[in-house]
């Protein structure tokens, strides 16, 4: 088992203004959550997913509940959610994914923000074949054996097992599997009594690009900037 290759880069924000934009997302993937299943999480998957990356940035527990509440609201706005690709300098392929209640609105600050970075927006399918959709789950290693989970999970869609960071630098295991697979993946562990630090569907790229270190300054700006628009929720990109 090796290190497992992350590839969403940790946001440059100060602390308290990454904090924030996280509890933002997390409180539109709620409210997108309740919309489709209802506010039970004991009868919505997609919703217990979103307490466990609640729980995994510190996200107090009222917010939570008031995000919930808001979601059952009849004024609550209706997030639609827009995948955007696109290339920024020197050629690396970046993926953008937006929760919006105004696609007009989001996709003109997207495009502002590509043009400004020296980077160009493109159409739908011009980059995302580059990465593929997967669903990934971090785990706490304390008390768990790789090599057991490896072979238990394997009929449930295992793609890849190894090494990777959390939130906070800590070590964890990270469980990928496809896209396709992430309703068994997460039935899985929880059948096996193992509740993930988090669980997230990710862009995997499977080619990466590797640049000097200036020139992945110049990426590692654009990314930044891309994160700080109220309507995106995660960007992935190639970059090494």
């Amino acid at each position: 088992m090796g290190r497992i290759f992350e590839v969403r880069k940790a946001t440059m924000f100060a602390r308290w203004d990454r904090m924030a934009k996280q509890f933002t997302r997390i409180g539109k993937e709620i409210a997108i959550a309740v919309k489709a299943g209802g506010p039970d999480p004991n009868t919505n998957p997609a919703l217990r997913r979103c307490f466990q990356n609640a729980k995994a940035v510190n996200m107090p527990k009222d917010r939570v509940e008031a995000a919930i509440k808001r979601a059952q609201g009849k004024d609550m706005e209706n997030y639609e959610e827009i995948l955007y690709e696109g290339y920024g300098p020197h050629g690396v392929a970046i993926l953008v994914e937006t929760a919006t209640d105004n696609h007009v609105r989001t996709v003109a600050n997207v495009k502002a923000i590509f043009n400004k970075g020296n980077g160009t927006l493109g159409n739908s399918g011009s980059v995302s074949f580059q990465f593929k959709k997967m669903g990934t789950f971090k785990l706490k290693p304390e008390g768990l054996s790789a090599d057991d989970l490896e072979l238990e999970l394997i009929d449930a869609g295992l793609e890849e097992l190894g090494e990777g960071t959390g939130e906070n630098g800590e070590e964890v295991l990270v469980i990928r599997c496809a896209f396709n697979d992430f309703g068994n993946m997460q039935k899985a562990l929880e059948d096996k009594g193992i509740t993930p630090i988090s669980a997230e569907v990710e862009w995997i790229p499977q080619n990466t690009v590797e640049l000097s270190e200036e020139q992945a300054q110049d990426v590692l700006k654009l990314v930044d900037k891309i994160e700080q628009d109220e309507d995106v929720q995660k960007v992935f990109h190639n970059l090494q």
